[in-house]
């Protein structure tokens, strides 16, 4: 929790975050692909064998796209100077993930981290994050996240009548996606296992939540939940296995809205409409008949197959 007592807004948005590198190898790459499901089903599936194996004598394996959003993780906190909140009450409420060229299998990032929104919703307060991750060595542009994240119990600090709300995009708000009433172009189910989020943590989400039953039990949860980022990462594997054809690097940008938890060991079925090139997609939960997802996936390109 922040040191001071009352929250200050002016001192959250002016934070300067320091810039942080972050490293990875091939073996980060596949924990965060079995993490997030890959191969869960069949261990010489030959849609996701590439996550994991230099599949037919490859010198690199490949990257999937939202191994973007560990960068984020990687790169900040909410430790910051004038937020006042309860980490156990924290959510991830949106992610956002700009890719501007495929990831290497193994690199060193620089990221740079800054606040670009602040919310008061009375009972609630909404922190926005933007990280930029540049590749250390050439300097390029790698990928663009940017996070929403939900403090319950932190809102009311606004000091006038109309509540406070600070965006570095006021132009560019973001919208809830609108998901069709038609049938689906494609539909994916797949099954997290009871021990997902104790392996997905260990590509760097350590937040109790996941693991910890006391901590689950006091934000709410009747047990610890799945990261909302691997959920996340579930949902994108299915759109790049039936619209892409397997190809990750079709995928150009990611949004996401975490509507719902899920469960370890609960199964997902990931919905999806194809409106040009762009996807979109709702994930529920099959055994409580919810949605815990929705978002879009838009794409440089369609597969020639489709």
């Amino acid at each position: 929790m922040a040191q001071t007592s009352e929250m200050n807004p002016n001192l959250v948005v002016s934070h300067k975050y320091p810039e942080v590198t972050y490293s990875y190898s091939e073996r980060d790459v596949i924990l965060y692909a079995l993490g997030v499901g890959a191969c869960a089903r069949d261990a010489v599936d030959d849609k996701e064998l590439k996550y994991v194996y230099h599949k037919d004598g490859k010198q690199y394996i490949e990257v999937l796209p939202t191994f973007a959003a560990l960068f984020a993780v990687a790169s900040h906190n909410l430790q910051l100077p004038g937020l006042v909140y309860d980490p156990r009450l924290l959510l991830h409420g949106q992610q956002y993930i700009e890719i501007h060229k495929p990831f290497p299998s193994s690199g060193c990032i620089q990221n740079r981290a800054s606040i670009s929104g602040l919310h008061d919703k009375g009972k609630a307060a909404i922190v926005e994050i933007e990280v930029e991750s540049y590749e250390k060595l050439s300097g390029e542009l790698l990928c663009t996240n940017r996070m929403t994240i939900f403090l319950r119990g932190a809102g009311g600090f606004s000091k006038s009548s109309e509540p406070y709300s600070y965006s570095k995009y006021p132009n560019h708000p973001v919208s809830a996606v609108k998901v069709p009433k038609t049938q689906p172009f494609a539909v994916f189910e797949d099954c997290t296992q009871p021990s997902q989020a104790l392996l997905y943590r260990l590509s760097g989400d350590y937040n109790p939540l996941h693991s910890d039953p006391s901590i689950a039990r006091i934000a709410g949860f009747s047990r610890p939940i799945l990261h909302g980022l691997c959920t996340l990462g579930f949902a994108v594997r299915a759109i790049i296995r039936c619209i892409c054809r397997g190809d990750p690097n079709m995928v150009k940008n990611i949004q996401a809205r975490f509507l719902l938890h899920v469960y370890p060991g609960e199964t997902l079925i990931t919905e999806m409409w194809l409106e040009g090139l762009r996807v979109i997609y709702q994930t529920k939960v099959k055994e409580r008949s919810s949605t815990v997802l929705s978002g879009y996936v838009d794409l440089s390109r369609l597969a020639s197959s489709l």
